[in-house]
């Protein structure tokens, strides 16, 4: 077995424990918040008898005991089956494969542009460390770093789809606008413009101040000072020796902003009305839907994992001196 398919075995072996660990966690941190979804359909209703109330805990098995139900869940994940949602009545897995695609395209866009904007930046700022653009670069950066996510969303929403009307301001494209191919993809780009914009910018400013930090250490260092003492011309020394030492710790952030963005695209998804991932976990807040919850959030967990796998797999490609299991050559 080689050291890349050793490292993806051993991880997914680990992760079913830590999927179990995060499944029974959410359970019981959902069990101890108030109410259920019986009580948030009979708000929705306006109330009802006692035997409505009866018929309903009993038929979504809200009369059983927390343990018995979380055995039960746990019992139909071991036959992958996510369960029904009281809410919705309908699969959850269903729900999910609807909405998956459209927060991984956000969240796929959404990194692209931090990470490739932030790093370019992240290199101009560090190209010459003190300098009159890495003083601009920092101070905006730390400015855009400090602003709440909903409220940047808020306010391109009013700039650029109120005032100027340049983009739209809400969902993923027109209602049967009828439109295939790519006029329907080139309308759910401007739809995501906003959202991408909203959701990658304050990652983009966190990746740049990463980037410029690591350039400002790695000029420091004795490999640096001696190929400038070779004559190596500047524009090789900065690519290929400065800026790629720098880039790795922006690789290990990957992993580490993989879970915060999808956080974070809760929110914007709530802002933009985009019917993702994010939106229905929203949803199944507002509903005391308890087994969607612990869907979505079984989902979004498999997604971190993959994703810093994919990120380990990534930083050993990109330094020599680490085999894809991690270790130093």
């Amino acid at each position: 077995m080689t050291g890349i398919s050793a490292l993806v075995m051993r991880r997914l072996l680990g992760s079913l424990a830590v999927l179990l660990v995060v499944v029974v966690g959410a359970f019981f941190l959902l069990e101890a918040a108030p109410g259920d979804a019986v009580d948030a359909y009979l708000v929705s209703a306006s109330g009802g008898d006692a035997g409505l109330i009866g018929a309903l805990r009993q038929a979504w098995g809200l009369d059983r005991s927390p343990l018995a139900r979380l055995g039960a869940y746990l019992w139909s994940l071991a036959h992958l089956d996510l369960g029904h949602s009281v809410a919705f009545g309908r699969p959850i897995a269903t729900l999910i494969a609807e909405r998956l695609p459209t927060t991984l395209l956000l969240m796929g866009a959404a990194t692209l542009l931090a990470f490739s904007l932030g790093a370019l930046l992240g290199l101009a700022a560090g190209n010459r460390p003190g300098g009159r653009l890495d003083r601009a670069l920092s101070v905006g950066s730390l400015a855009l770093y400090a602003v709440p996510g909903f409220w940047l969303g808020l306010v391109l929403t009013v700039v650029f789809a109120v005032d100027l009307r340049w983009l739209p301001s809400s969902g993923l494209e027109e209602i049967a606008s009828g439109k295939a191919g790519l006029a329907r993809a080139l309308d759910i780009a401007r739809h995501l413009v906003l959202p991408v914009t909203a959701l990658g910018a304050i990652y983009m400013a966190l990746y740049l101040r990463m980037m410029r930090a690591g350039m400002a250490e790695v000029w420091r260092q004795d490999f640096v000072l001696a190929a400038q003492a070779r004559g190596i011309p500047r524009r090789r020394l900065v690519l290929r020796h400065v800026a790629r030492n720098a880039m790795l710790p922006l690789v290990t952030m990957l992993g580490v902003q993989c879970a915060q963005m999808l956080g974070g695209s809760v929110v914007i998804e709530t802002v933009f009305s985009i019917p993702g991932l994010g939106r229905l976990a929203a949803e199944a807040v507002g509903k005391r839907d308890t087994p969607l919850l612990l869907g979505v959030i079984l989902v979004s967990a498999v997604m971190v994992i993959l994703a810093n796998l994919a990120v380990d797999l990534l930083y050993g490609a990109l330094d020599p001196r680490v085999d894809p299991t991690g270790r130093r050559r």
